[in-house]
């Protein structure tokens, strides 16, 4: 199995992406990094259907999609492990995290993700994300493995 993330930004030198590094580096999955800019001034519908476009570019039809969004489930850390294990079993062959930009994900984008996961009501730079995100996709790895890492 392997994961993709697709984010709307790019990450440049700094703690954001250290953090993100840092856990990224520890995963055994495959993990590829998208990252997408729109850099033209758009209204704000038009700036979202961009981004959703350039965000599912590369993303393969049968991937798992998992985006991010304010208005998405709030899982625990063992829940997640446990879908993420589910699909893992099913046979899926890649996992697609999506993070949007800061006007959000597009309609298109949260009708296509097979789950829609927050991170809570409160609202958290989308560099930050990253790095939270990296840190729960190696706490669903170690979950999975049965490793003392995660406590409840």
């Amino acid at each position: 199995m392997r994961l993709l993330l697709s984010a709307v930004g790019r990450a440049r030198k700094g703690p954001e992406r250290e953090l993100f590094e840092s856990f990224a580096k520890q995963v055994r999955w495959p993990l590829e990094v998208n990252e997408v800019e729109e850099r033209r001034k758009l209204p704000i519908a038009q700036m979202r259907q961009s981004e959703a476009a350039l965000l599912m570019r590369g993303i393969p039809d049968d991937a798992v999609v998992i985006a991010l969004d304010e208005r998405g489930e709030t899982l625990t850390s063992r829940e997640l492990a446990g879908r993420i294990g589910q699909w893992r079993d099913d046979g899926r062959a890649c996992i697609a995290f999506v993070i949007g930009g800061a006007d959000g994900l597009d309609e298109t984008v949260r009708a296509r993700a097979d789950l829609l996961l927050s991170f809570g009501r409160l609202t958290w730079p989308h560099l930050l994300v990253r790095g939270m995100l990296a840190e729960q996709i190696y706490r669903c790895q170690q979950i999975l493995a049965g490793h003392p890492y995660h406590r409840d």
